[in-house]
């Protein structure tokens, strides 16, 4: 049987961002405990884990606009290895524990991310076609997605019985995820390198529609970056920016704010261990998501996005709530004994991860297949806009996260996603009709309704 080598690509590339956001993941999952930790130990030590997240994401942002001029350049293979080797040294300035290195690492990070994700939607898209791009995006959220499962895991066991992270133990955990960082890089650096002109052959979109970077095949910086603004104005992206927002929110709850609020709940017994063990159960919802929308590509295809976005729309709803009634309002600030609604349940807390977790899946495997579906031949652009938006978000959820308690961000969270899911809705029920009415105007015999619209 002849191997399919593009989707070997795709493996390797899980495989690699498995390993690079294994060290990062962990460590922002973490990050709030370990400074306060380090903080107690030594005063001077001013940092904040909140403000270091808003710098990533904030930088991140504004990068977004650059990277397609980048990636045009030097390909997406060389964009990610640049961007992942700003994720290693973010996790070695930590070694310091000086806040002005920690806050330099963070913007130097914000750049590197804007690269390596720009670079990763393309090189997807440049490995995949309208026939296997919701599998490759499922099979690559997977597997990528298996860095919250083993980081997290190392953290559950390394911080058990512990109240108070010690230096020695703070020196173990970055070591680990240093080495850890760094192999991920090597992986990036046996990929085969690619650039848009590879992909020249399939430019048209689910739709139908040739872009016009398809009949160039190749376009210079200047040219991506116009390109960029140009798509940023169109109808869909404007639609879909709604739900790039939420998932940037969601996503910065979920990763950077709600895990340490299980560890400063002092209801739960143990309460620092379960930090990592939320961890893990985010792992699994991520990777259940992946998994199960990977096997599922093709149904993916045929019956649309809209019922996936259903589920993670449902899953979040239910998860948000129980953790509005589980953990107390003041808990992201700090260590806590003020009680919830309801009694503090370490069980509704790690239930409460997998389902936001699983959610969360669904939205971004459903967010890479439609954009990697409908802008094959500007996919770095694409995905350039989706994480423009979507870090822009998370830079302010993470600026207002330690002045706003946590019923009022999940208000905030529950409204953009019902905001978001029916934005997705909208863009994607108008790709389906523009699919019927290619259909119907190549082939007036054919069995679309003529009254489709």
């Amino acid at each position: 049987m002849e191997i399919d080598r593009k989707f070997i690509n795709v493996l390797v590339l899980g495989l690699a961002f498995m390993l690079i956001f294994t060290a990062f993941q962990t460590m922002g999952n973490i990050q709030q405990t370990v400074i306060k930790s380090i903080t107690q130990e030594d005063p001077s030590f001013i940092a904040d884990g909140f403000t270091s997240l808003a710098i990533i994401y904030a930088v991140l942002s504004i990068s977004n606009w650059i990277s397609p001029s980048i990636i045009s350049v030097i390909g997406p293979k060389w964009s990610m290895i640049v961007g992942g080797f700003f994720y290693s040294l973010y996790i070695g300035s930590f070694f310091l524990q000086k806040s002005w290195a920690l806050y330099t690492c963070s913007a130097l990070l914000g750049f590197g991310a804007a690269l390596i994700w720009t670079g990763q939607g393309n090189y997807l898209t440049l490995n995949s076609d309208g026939n296997n791009i919701s599998r490759n995006s499922g099979v690559f959220w997977a597997v990528f997605q298996c860095s919250f499962l083993f980081g997290n895991l190392f953290v559950f066991f390394l911080f058990q019985g512990r109240e108070q992270i010690d230096q020695h133990t703070r020196t173990i955990l970055y070591s680990v995820l240093l080495i850890v960082g760094c192999l991920g890089l090597l992986m990036l650096l046996i990929l085969p390198a690619m650039k848009d002109s590879d992909a020249s052959r399939n430019s048209k979109s689910e739709d139908g529609v040739v872009s016009a970077q398809g009949a160039q095949a190749s376009q210079g910086p200047l040219d991506a970056f116009l390109r960029s603004i140009k798509l940023f104005f169109t109808k869909d992206m404007g639609l879909l920016s709604v739900a790039f927002f939420y998932i940037g929110i969601e996503y910065s709850f979920l990763s950077g704010v709600y895990s340490p609020s299980i560890g400063f709940t002092l209801e739960f017994e143990d309460s620092k261990r379960l930090v990592g063990l939320s961890g893990i159960f985010i792992g699994v919802g991520e990777i259940a998501g992946g998994a199960i929308f990977g096997i599922l590509g093709s149904k993916t295809v045929r019956y649309g996005r809209d019922p996936i976005i259903l589920t993670g729309f449902l899953t979040q709803a239910l998860g948000f709530f129980l953790i509005f009634l589980n953990i107390p309002d003041n808990a992201p600030f700090g260590d806590t004994t003020d009680v919830a609604f309801i009694t503090s349940s370490p069980f509704v807390a790690i239930l409460s991860s997998f389902l936001v977790a699983f959610g969360d899946a669904c939205f971004n495997t459903q967010v890479y297949s439609i954009l990697g579906g409908i802008y094959p031949n500007d996919s770095a652009p694409a995905f350039a806009l989706f994480k423009f938006v979507s870090s822009m978000a998370s830079a302010a959820s993470f600026f207002y996260s330690p002045y706003i308690g946590i019923h009022p961000q999940l208000i905030i969270i529950g409204i953009l996603l019902l905001a978001g899911t029916i934005c997705f809705w909208l863009v994607e029920w108008r790709s389906v009709y523009k699919r019927a009415h290619l259909i119907e105007t190549s082939n007036p015999d054919s069995a679309v309704d003529k009254d489709f619209d």
